[in-house]
């Protein structure tokens, strides 16, 4: 049995037998071997954050890549992006090429902002838009069906427009780069909604 296997029997073992009073100090002996346990089973998920034009940015990544983007809220929004069963661990070292892309974007958004990206939380059809989108260079919109011609699913503009408003990675997957038909700014997922869109467009140069 693997060392992780071992100390995840071990805290089930303490909970189902917490029942009535508790002798001294099994509690806190409890509390150390599901906190060991933790420590050993869960997956990691560093994080960092930086100040922007729009606000403090929370960046958090796996060992895949990053995994979530949140701006224009609060730490506890970006929390609740993160695998629950995940430990949520700042580590500016970790983060530090992401941030410096991210910041770099905002003093010359024609950067290419091509990192990993981990959106394995996500279906196969919005990993695939989201990739696409990933290569729409700055000042360049696309419209949601002209993704999903580009994907081969001419009648999924939808289902398009329903990965843009998941895209756990907004800015490095620009979602805001797709628009409506009618070159309409439709729903944004990122913090700040339409307007922050709209600011995006125009610093980019495609307003």
């Amino acid at each position: 049995m693997m060392e992780h296997d071992r100390l995840n029997e071990e805290a089930r073992d303490l909970l189902a037998g917490a029942v009535g009073t508790p002798p001294e100090g099994a509690v806190e002996a409890s509390r150390r071997r599901v906190g060991a346990w933790f420590a050993e089973a869960a997956p990691r998920v560093a994080w960092d954050a930086f100040e922007s034009p729009l606000g403090i940015f929370y960046v958090g990544a796996t060992e895949r890549g990053v995994c979530s983007v949140v701006f224009q809220r609060d730490f506890e929004d970006f929390a609740v992006t993160i695998d629950p069963a995940a430990r949520l661990v700042r580590d500016p070292a970790a983060l530090k090429d992401a941030v410096t892309r991210l910041q770099a974007y905002f003093e010359d958004p024609a950067r290419p902002l091509d990192m990993p990206v981990d959106l394995s939380e996500r279906s196969t059809f919005h990993q695939a838009a989201l990739r696409l989108v990933q290569r729409i260079p700055a000042g360049t919109v696309w419209t949601y069906k002209q993704v999903a011609e580009a994907l081969g699913r001419p009648q999924a503009s939808r289902a398009v427009g329903q990965a843009m408003a998941r895209n756990p990675v907004p800015i490095i997957i620009p979602c805001h780069r797709v628009v409506g038909s009618n070159g309409g700014l439709r729903g944004y997922g990122g913090g700040g909604g339409i307007p922050t869109k709209r600011w995006l467009l125009k610093m980019e140069g495609a307003l």
